[in-house]
């Protein structure tokens, strides 16, 4: 059987950091820059490493130190795991929706200047959105609970703020009493 190489999101940034920094013209904030430099060298011979040795068998093997980014795939894979399967326990037997709520493209740059403050109303104004429809008899007619999660970058990784949510499919009845699911 032939092993198959996997390609990795370290691979990608090797391959076009040099051309996605040239396209930026040197304008890419040092976080940034920090985190394509971790991803790149992650488990490669720049972050260090040291030799597992077989005490039976005197075989040895090179295994390179990790990143530790908290955004480097290899490094977060067990972690991310760990955290889905916590996640799954919390989970309510009801089908879920995924939301985004996002803020027009020409203001993007007055949340990068901003964070706080624009982040901040994004997450309110959302929040305050699903709520007011839920209540909604309309709609639903019922108090709902969700996870609100910013992403800045989108996946072409330029300036994108935008908030994900993740909905359950019902909420609790204005009175407490039962559960209301959605249509």
């Amino acid at each position: 059987m032939m092993t198959r190489h996997r390609l990795e999101v370290a691979d990608v940034v090797r391959s076009h950091v040099d051309g996605y920094l040239d396209s930026r013209g040197g304008r890419v904030p040092g976080p940034e820059r920090r985190v394509l430099s971790a991803i790149s060298t992650c488990r490669t011979a720049a972050c260090g490493g040291h030799i597992d040795r077989c005490d039976r068998c005197d075989h040895q093997q090179i295994a390179y130190n990790s990143c530790r980014n908290r955004h480097c795939p290899k490094c977060q894979a067990t972690a991310r795991r760990r955290w889905l399967s916590d996640r799954q326990r919390d989970l309510l037997p009801v089908e879920y929706f995924h939301v985004v709520f996002t803020i027009p493209h020409l203001l993007a740059s007055l949340a990068l200047q901003n964070r706080k403050a624009v982040y901040a109303i994004l997450f309110k104004t959302s929040a305050e959105a699903m709520r007011e429809l839920a209540r909604d008899p309309k709609y639903l007619g019922a108090e709902i609970g969700f996870v609100s999660v910013l992403h800045t970058w989108g996946e072409t990784l330029m300036l994108h703020p935008h908030v994900h949510c993740v909905v359950p499919g019902g909420g609790i009845a204005p009175d407490d009493s039962r559960w209301v699911p959605c249509r």
